[in-house]
């Protein structure tokens, strides 16, 4: 028996593991775009519930009957480096616009559980058309009528809205297409991951532009730490008592981790002082280094700071090196030019940089074969390298980052192609 319970204990922390890793790639997890992961989820749903909660301060909600799993990512401070994606074009990141629709549209589709495109789009039509803050949607025109069908083909996505006849992408053509909707209100008042409503900050449209800042740092403002750094954003901020020790931990415990299980790599000069001072005492490194084994991952521990590696992929939301798009691509070759310059290099630099690319590859990167294309493709390299932490602007410089140093190019000794040393996962 002890040998078949150590098999099912086994088994339990493998399953566990996994499950930490698919949602930390698919917070919202549903059963029709991955069944066999949906349903580990579900059997493992208290276990990987208490590590989130423990680890990252992080709620999962499982509704096996509506077949679907949220975990609810908080970061400590508003983060822009993962944009919502569009599902055509290449998935450039969503611009101001169609994030407007995206949170008109949601709201409108709160009330109608049954829609179709035409009604929806009309809807939104008097919804912008009413708040003097927006410009008003016309589906008349094509630009707008593209940004709407990115809008509900994310919402499509999150499986929030189902076709249940047309084809959403049927109208960008004509705003005459034919569309109906299944609305699940249900999993859509769960998208909204901030612990503070929107409506709790609202203030005059006109102070919005100056308050901005504010306004997203008391989005993500959590009570449960106290008094502590960034609760004077809020209005209510006098209310709340001075943060006790534990509650200064438990900050610490979790802001580290977030960091370390979301980020692609977590280096100690972007610690503050207190959270460094956390993973490097005895309780910090021993309670990091638990959380790493029981998620599955491995851990690379350098003076630089820290990386997880997944040996499967499965929590690997966007790889790199990978050549599924041109920035990609330009941002692995421009990491050699990069690394030789520890001063870094300016734009100018790098737009040449990116010209050599182009000059050396003329039948590649076709979209920037222009005027202007070599800088536009440094831009979106760095960008690239960036999002991944392994760049960063210092004085109008790109400097790279410790890790960017895990891809430097080597000539191998033996006849064979020129490799990237290293791979993050």
């Amino acid at each position: 028996m002890s040998t078949l319970a150590n098999q099912l204990a086994a088994a339990e922390r493998e399953e566990v593991a996994r499950g930490v890793r698919l949602l930390l790639a698919r917070p919202l997890l549903t059963e029709a775009t991955d069944r066999a992961g949906f349903e580990l989820v579900r059997r493992r749903r208290v276990p990987l519930a208490q590590w989130f909660d423990y680890t990252c301060g992080w709620s999962l909600v499982v509704e096996p009957r509506r077949g679907y799993a949220r975990l609810t990512k908080v970061r400590t401070g508003p983060d822009g480096s993962r944009p919502a994606r569009r599902t055509r074009s290449g998935r450039a990141p969503f611009d101001r616009r169609r994030y407007v629709l995206l949170c008109v549209t949601a709201a409108e589709l709160l009330s109608m559980p049954m829609t179709t495109i035409g009604m929806l789009a009309d809807r939104v039509v008097q919804a912008t058309a009413a708040d003097r803050a927006l410009v008003a949607f016309d589906p008349v025109v094509r630009a707008e009528r593209t940004a709407f069908v990115d809008v509900l083909k994310l919402l499509e996505s999150y499986d929030v809205l189902r076709a249940v006849d047309g084809t959403t992408e049927t109208y960008v053509e004509s705003a005459e297409a034919k569309v109906l909707y299944r609305v699940d209100t249900t999993l859509l008042m769960r998208l909204p991951a901030a612990p503070v409503g929107a409506s709790r900050l609202a203030v005059p449209p006109e102070e919005v532009p100056a308050r901005f800042e504010d306004l997203l740092t008391g989005l993500v403002r959590e009570r449960r730490y106290g008094g502590v750094a960034g609760d004077s954003t809020a209005d209510d901020a006098h209310h709340e008592s001075a943060a006790t020790d534990a509650q200064r931990n438990l900050r610490l415990r979790h802001s580290v981790l977030r960091r370390l299980f979301d980020d692609p790599v977590l280096y100690r000069a972007d610690l503050a002082e207190d959270e460094l001072a956390y993973v490097s005492s005895l309780t910090g490194r021993q309670i990091l280094r638990r959380s790493v084994e029981q998620a599955g991952f491995l851990l690379e521990e350098r003076a630089e700071g820290f990386l997880l590696v997944d040996p499967d992929g499965i929590a690997t939301d966007v790889r790199f090196p990978d050549d599924m798009s041109t920035a990609r691509v330009a941002a692995l070759l421009l990491l050699e030019p990069l690394c030789a310059a520890p001063a870094g290099m300016l734009p100018e630099q790098l737009a040449e940089a990116g010209a050599d690319l182009l000059r050396r590859f003329p039948r590649w990167a076709k979209a920037y074969q222009s005027e202007d294309g070599a800088s536009r493709l440094a831009e979106e390299a760095v960008r690239v390298l960036r999002d991944a932490g392994l760049a960063r602007r210092v004085a109008g410089r790109v400097v790279a980052r410790p890790a960017a140093y895990r891809y430097r190019l080597t000539e191998m000794t033996s006849k064979g192609p020129v490799g990237a040393e290293g791979d993050q996962q």
